[in-house]
């Protein structure tokens, strides 16, 4: 197998992989691949492929996130944390006091921070970008067999998260917060109303908070 371009400098430059040395491999199938490196230099990799793996590294309840994007680098941060705690997709939302709406060929960047945190943190299935919607949209996508939370600092009380549904979606809204309006209607959906705790969190703080208690 033979690579040339950005994947070749980050193999023999980045990571410095010199003949006879092992990697892995994966193209997001759910599959990696052992594989030995036979030549490289900074502008082209040739690797022997010697096996293939199949580890499982995904969750057994897909967890599907809604977020109202965050401003500036911490939307990478954001992508890179979610792709590492196994959200199976990641939905941009647009809510009323949004301060950061998604811009055409955005989806692409999000979709390079996937694989560069795959690529660390070694899962084998990409986590999927959706096209951005309305969080009213969002909410009225639940399914009846998936447990809908959506983070909301003025909920009473923290509430369990424990769940035996086919899957899970959240949602958690931009630092000016879901209007009630927009949580209203998340609940007349379906949804519960979830408060992560005494303390306003930032958007990406709130959303990994709610994945890393609901994936616990």
């Amino acid at each position: 197998m033979h690579f040339d371009g950005p994947e070749a400098h980050h193999l023999a430059t980045v990571c410095r992989l010199r003949a006879g040395d092992a990697v892995y491999l994966f193209n997001g199938d759910g599959h990696e691949y052992p594989a030995r490196v036979l030549y490289a230099d900074r502008r082209e990799v040739t690797l022997e492929i010697i096996a293939i793996e199949s580890p499982q590294r995904e969750r057994q309840t897909p967890i599907h996130v809604g977020v109202a994007l965050p401003k500036g680098d911490r939307v990478q941060f954001l992508v890179e944390k979610l792709t590492e705690l196994g959200v199976a997709s990641f939905t941009p939302i647009e809510c009323k006091h949004s301060a950061n709406y998604p811009r055409d060929g955005k989806r692409e960047k999000l979709e390079r921070y996937v694989i560069e945190a795959s690529k660390q943190c070694r899962r084998n299935v990409l986590m999927s970008i959706t096209d951005p919607m309305p969080v009213a949209a969002y909410a009225e996508s639940r399914q009846p067999t998936e447990i809908g939370l959506i983070a909301h600092p003025y909920d009473a009380q923290p509430q369990p998260l424990t769940t035996t549904a086919n899957a899970i979606r959240l949602i958690v809204g931009p630092e000016g917060g879901l209007t009630n309006a927009e949580v209203t209607h998340a609940i007349a959906h379906g949804w519960q109303a979830v408060n992560l705790g005494p303390r306003i969190l930032r958007t990406e703080t709130a959303a990994i908070t709610l994945v890393a208690r609901v994936g616990a």
